[in-house]
């Protein structure tokens, strides 16, 4: 039945009637962004549905916020949570349903009847511990623990509201981004950092929940956000209330830094003996079964009954990150007027990152990624390393290559590196000229030649020895783009003009049009067939061309004309070539899967339109990760096309990702992460600690993809660094 509407402006003005089959009861309770009813299931299981207001069911940005909610609290539906029965994130007023779990919220209970005794709040500690385990080891950061979203049950505390999205910005900007988040409750990293974001913030909030519970008030107190913002950054938290045998655990738990909190685990032992584990916690004037009028099951807030705003989180929204390069070139092509776009991040990732990055859409015959050769230095024990490469005050992160058993960077200010993959020592460095910033991005040319590339300036060829340099390859008019091709170099220069050079020589293969494309925009190169995908998408964004060519002729080996706005992507395991359909900029709503010998296409619809940072390929399987760092692994085998999982990794401007040996894929975040993710399982295993500059603000403006060699992993940071880490054992990262 469809939703019937009411009329007014009180918070049932807009109530439907059902959502899906569930015929709505009792309002539970309301907030800016939706209301809580009571429902029932068929076999009359009491449940809780949350329901969007209209308005916002209206902004794609929400419901894409919507569903990774959905998508976590199903993640994390168990023993702590309020498990997930139904939902419909695309419905015309998106729902979720959970399980009804009567009891009050710890924001209720503490108003209420006051602060929790010593052993309720042991018993509490324990409990929230051991569901932020749990979260975390789902793969998922709440980012909004707070006394209303914790439920106090005869079983234990449940933790509800994984990732609601508040639309409403407030009026405190930082330097970093959008921070969304109940200040009393934030981490200092979510005010300064805010795509640092990870599990230890989550500790954070936990102490802060503490202290509220055993004193009735947080650790930083005050009417305006400015001024808890300040001094939850500043200042030392507040303990006084708190219990002594509990207070250094929750003062931990309140370190400034994330690495210097505990773990849940941590909690979980430091609390032992379990003496408090023989009694279930017994929420004081407890009330009748039914809901009182004006409780809320799911979240209470100030109001008693505030299901979505409780607390009302702050949303703070910095400035845009520079924009990229403007000005579109045209062109009329045989198909007519055609425009080169914005390369998708996977793509400038290949050409940024080199062959460790090129070899996540490069599939073996068996469908597998390419195996890096195992070199010597990776068979031994290994400790890893930290390098910092460019002089202090710059904020942008190096780029790098690997081949013939070394290491090759580039940096502001730095031509090329080389540094001994196993030490991190630098053995030759050659200084870029002025003119040729933005830093140059390397790539192995041929054996015993490394390729430098500035955004500005030649291809540089520098001898893999001594750093002496060889050949360049001057560009004839516009600047150009570098695409790496086996044995040759294809560049372009975003006008039509495209070309080839010998990546042993320098010397140029060819020079010409490519057979039906007016302004062609290469794909990665394939090892396998030998061929580089090559699209072109009509101005109207009606229709794509789409073919393959050989990189040192030229030759354009087939084409086909198909609808939609698309991208070359790379092949999958089955041979067929990978294609990406945008909705709109770098919003991907489904892949397409083309046979290069008949030319059929299949279409593999994605869950959501997903801003796409980049695309892994491992043999059918594609992982496509997201601008906020959201993973989800996507099977395109014929009749077994559907999402097999998708994971929230708390990550934001984050790089393409990289597949490695076993069941592991990695990728890089702004701050200087590297995050480690088992594909079998959908987990994150492991994450290195944030490498800015001197601790201070600063984001690398991009984000070059890691590399991954034999039992290493190499990655950069915005403090100019390079490090590496072992790849056998992420968790001690």
């Amino acid at each position: 039945m469809p939703p019937l509407r009411g009329t007014g402006a009180d918070r049932e003005a807009e109530g439907p009637e059902y959502a899906g089959d569930y015929r709505l009861q009792t309002c539970l309770g309301a907030g800016g962004m939706g209301v809580v009813h009571l429902a029932a299931s068929a076999s009359g299981l009491r449940l809780a549905v949350k329901v969007v207001h209209a308005r916002y069911a209206e902004d794609p940005e929400f419901r894409a916020r919507f569903r990774q909610e959905v998508a976590a609290a199903r993640r994390v539906s168990g023993a702590f949570t309020a498990p997930v029965v139904d939902a419909d994130p695309d419905a015309v007023l998106p729902w979720m349903a959970t399980l009804y779990v009567p009891g009050p919220t710890l924001a209720d209970q503490v108003k209420r009847n006051g602060p929790l005794s010593p052993a309720e709040l042991r018993r509490l500690t324990a409990g929230l511990a051991e569901a932020l385990r749990d979260i975390h080891r789902a793969g998922v950061v709440h980012r909004d623990l707070k006394p209303s979203n914790v439920l106090l049950t005869d079983t234990g505390p449940k933790v509800i509201d994984f990732g609601i999205s508040r639309p409403v910005d407030s009026d405190l900007h930082t330097e970093t981004g959008k921070l969304i988040g109940s200040p009393p409750f934030m981490a200092p990293e979510q005010f300064q950092r805010p795509r640092e974001v990870g599990p230890a913030a989550d500790v954070f909030a936990l102490g802060s929940v503490l202290v509220h519970a055993s004193t009735g008030h947080g650790p930083f107190d005050s009417d305006s956000p400015y001024i808890v913002a300040y001094q939850v950054v500043h200042d030392e938290p507040d303990l006084t209330g708190v219990p002594e045998d509990l207070a250094p655990l929750v003062a931990r738990c309140l370190a400034k830094e994330p690495e210097d909190r505990p773990t849940p685990a941590e909690i979980m032992t430091a609390l032992l003996p379990p003496s408090y584990a023989a009694e279930a916690f017994i929420p004081a004037q407890r009330r009748r079964p039914a809901l009182p009028e004006g409780q809320n099951a799911l979240s209470g807030g100030r109001d008693g009954g505030a299901a979505w705003d409780a607390d009302t989180p702050v949303r703070f929204a910095a400035p845009a990150p520079p924009p990229g390069r403007s000005g579109r070139l045209r062109r009329l092509g045989r198909l007519g007027r055609l425009r080169p776009r914005p390369t998708l991040a996977v793509v400038a990732a290949l050409a940024v990152a080199g062959a460790g990055a090129y070899a996540v859409l490069t599939p073996t015959a068996r469908g597998g990624p390419e195996k890096p050769q195992r070199s010597a230095e990776v068979a031994t024990a290994f400790t890893g390393w930290h390098t910092t490469l460019q002089k202090r005050g710059e904020i942008a992160a190096p780029a790098c290559a690997h081949g013939g058993g070394a290491l090759y960077c580039t940096a502001r200010g730095i031509g090329i590196s080389r540094l001994d993959p196993v030490t991190g020592r630098v053995v030759w460095s050659r200084t870029a000229p002025v003119e040729e910033e933005p830093p140059s991005t390397p790539f192995l040319l041929a054996p015993g030649l490394v390729g430098a590339a500035p955004a500005i300036g030649p291809l540089r060829a520098y001898a893999t020895g001594g750093g002496l340099p060889g050949w360049r390859a001057d560009a004839p008019g516009l600047p150009e783009m570098h695409w790496p091709a086996g044995d040759a170099v294809v560049l372009t220069d975003g006008t039509g003009g495209i070309r080839a050079v010998d990546g042993r020589t320098g010397k140029q293969l060819w020079q010409h049009a490519l057979k039906g494309f007016g302004v062609p925009q290469p794909g990665p190169y394939d090892a396998r067939s030998g061929l580089m995908p090559v699209f072109e998408v009509a101005d109207d964004s009606s229709r794509t061309r789409v073919g393959e060519f050989r990189p040192r002729t030229g030759k354009v080996v087939r084409t086909y004309d198909l609808d939609g706005y698309l991208d070359a992507l790379g092949r999958t395991g089955d041979g067929s070539l990978l294609l990406g359909s945008r909705y709109q900029g770098s919003l991907f709503d489904r892949l397409l899967l083309l046979d290069p010998e008949s030319g059929a296409v299949r279409k593999v619809p994605l869950p959501y339109r997903i801003e796409v940072r980049g695309f892994a390929v491992r043999g059918t399987v594609v992982h496509v990760l997201d601008a906020n760092g959201r993973l989800t692994a996507v099977e395109t085998a014929a009749g077994h096309s559907g999402v097999l999982w998708e994971l929230e990794t708390g990550a934001g401007n984050v790089s393409a990702p990289v597949l490695g040996s076993g069941d592991r894929l990695y990728f890089s975040v702004q701050d200087g992460r590297l995050i480690a993710v088992d594909t079998a399982r959908g987990a994150m295993i492991g994450q290195t600690r944030p490498r800015l500059l001197d601790g201070r603000l600063g984001y690398a403006p991009f984000v070059p993809a890691p590399l991954i060699v034999g039992d290493r992993v190499f990655g950069s940071a915005p403090d100019g660094s390079v490090f590496a880490v072992d790849a056998r054992d992420p968790a001690t990262w």
